[in-house]
């Protein structure tokens, strides 16, 4: 059964598998100019103009795959070198163009970029054009088109562009790291940082030294993902890699919940913070909603919180769909809880650099949360946890949520709650359309994983937030 999506999803499965088996092997300095040659295509299977450069971008991927560039904030980079296949972006005319006498496209252009050849076809002056899209409407036969490419059009917030040179470039002032542009990458040339490396050396540590114990935070977005074994055989092979234990991120939703529904009747309108991408684009284009966020962590650090108050000697690794995840560790808020973050694919490399053949492991089992705090994973899930907080506390304020699914409908939202007015007062916002279960960092996308969320969610034994937060109170 494939374990991920593409293949280029599996080339940076490779890298990273490599890295954490040489740093396992206590070598990776050594391996670094190795690991090329085992990952790379022979000199005539090689997709780019020769094998050299298919090495050199291998040994990028390897950069990210130890935590990139230290100077960058931002979690996710452009690897240059591999950013050269795709077509430059901006309207161009097509064959589709009839030559017609009209020549509207012409007469619409601001700029005089569009001139006619001896046979009246249109031509685009790059150099003058400033891609307004007049023309485009203009053309009676449509033959004008705005090709975009796969990184920029999968940016909702316009973060990313073209340089001089043709290569993607990402603007840190507009990024809110969900990790989009990756998924969308054909050439996998934008990569996020990996800080794997970093929790094999927490996991080596604690084993030499019984001095520490690394948790393992688990989203509930996992449920869908592993899909060619068991979920208790999931959470024996995390264990096997040296995890003291593995919790469920979803009891820190369900705590999440129950503390967001009491800020939400105290202050009648509240956003939700539980998704790092969604609050970054509050903080970055609506700032005049800040104080709107939900005051609560997210329940990663939530969770987090409640592991290091019980344990001071405790670790704690969050695993799950998210990019943005890998930012939201390194703020404030979270720092002082969360360790570091990985991703499903870089908890599958982890797997495989060990050799565990996790579909032939005894079940553990994991249950800390209720069904409410499991489809978290999905969009809707936190609106109704949040009501069936206000029910079981037996409160009269109706939660009236807006539910956001992608960035395009957080925007319509917050566009709405800024000029007032609204018939909601709730904004739910997942930066990735369907909620977590479509994270970058998942091994597989699509609408299937709603359904395993769900069913996960059924499954739980607590069947109310309170039955769940008993055992933490």
């Amino acid at each position: 059964m494939r374990k991920f999506d593409t293949k280029v999803q599996h080339l940076k499965y490779k890298v990273l598998r490599e890295v954490a088996r040489a740093e396992w092997n206590n070598h990776l300095a050594e391996s670094i100019f190795e690991i090329p040659k085992i990952i790379s295509p022979g000199p005539h299977s090689t997709m780019r103009c020769c094998i050299h450069k298919e090495r050199a971008i291998v040994t990028e991927r390897i950069r990210m795959a130890m935590g990139g560039d230290k100077e960058n904030p931002n979690v996710i980079e452009v690897i240059s070198i591999a950013c050269d296949e795709c077509p430059t972006s901006g309207y161009s005319v097509t064959e589709v163009c009839r030559g017609c006498l009209a020549h509207r496209c012409e007469d619409v252009c601001p700029k005089g970029a569009i001139t006619h050849d001896e046979e009246h076809h249109a031509v685009i002056d790059k150099s003058k054009c400033i891609n307004c899209g007049l023309c485009a409407k203009a053309c009676p036969y449509n033959a004008i088109i705005n090709r975009k490419r796969p990184c920029e059009n999968a940016c909702k917030v316009k973060a990313v562009s073209m340089s001089n040179d043709g290569e993607a470039q990402i603007n840190n002032d507009k990024c809110i790291s969900c990790g989009a542009c990756i998924y969308q990458c054909p050439f996998g040339a934008i990569v996020d940082k990996s800080f794997i490396v970093d929790v094999i050396k927490m996991l080596k540590e604690s084993v030499a030294t019984k001095q520490t114990k690394v948790y393992a935070v688990v989203a509930p977005a996992i449920s869908s993902q592993f899909s060619y074994a068991k979920l208790g055989q999931v959470i024996s092979g995390i264990k096997a890699l040296g995890f003291h234990t593995v919790v469920e991120a979803a009891l820190g939703a369900d705590m999440v919940a129950w503390d967001e529904s009491d800020e939400l009747v105290e202050k009648g309108f509240l956003t939700s913070s539980c998704c790092p991408a969604f609050v970054e684009f509050i903080n970055k284009f609506y700032p005049q909603m800040v104080d709107k966020i939900s005051h609560n962590p997210s329940p990663m650090v939530a969770l987090a919180k409640y592991i290091k108050d019980h344990d001071p000697s405790a670790k704690v690794v969050f695993i799950g769909p998210c990019t943005a995840k890998k930012l939201e560790a390194g703020k404030d808020k979270a720092k002082p809880y969360v360790d570091s973050v990985l991703t499903f694919e870089e908890l599958q490399a982890l797997f495989d650099s060990r050799d565990l053949e996790i579909s032939q492991l005894e079940e553990d089992v994991l249950d800390n949360a209720s069904f409410f705090g499991r489809i978290f994973a999905r969009s809707g899930g936190l609106s109704e946890a949040v009501a069936q907080a206000l029910l079981e506390k037996g409160s009269d304020f109706v939660a009236k949520p807006m539910v956001c699914s992608g960035i395009d409908e957080c925007r319509i939202a917050l566009l709405k709650a800024t000029k007032g007015n609204v018939d909601f007062n709730f904004i739910e916002g997942m930066a990735c359309i369907n909620g977590c279960i479509n994270g970058a960092g998942c091994l597989t996308h699509g609408e299937k994983n709603k359904a395993e969320v769900d069913k996960y969610g059924k499954e739980a034994m607590e069947k109310t937030i309170s039955d769940a937060l008993s055992y933490v109170k």
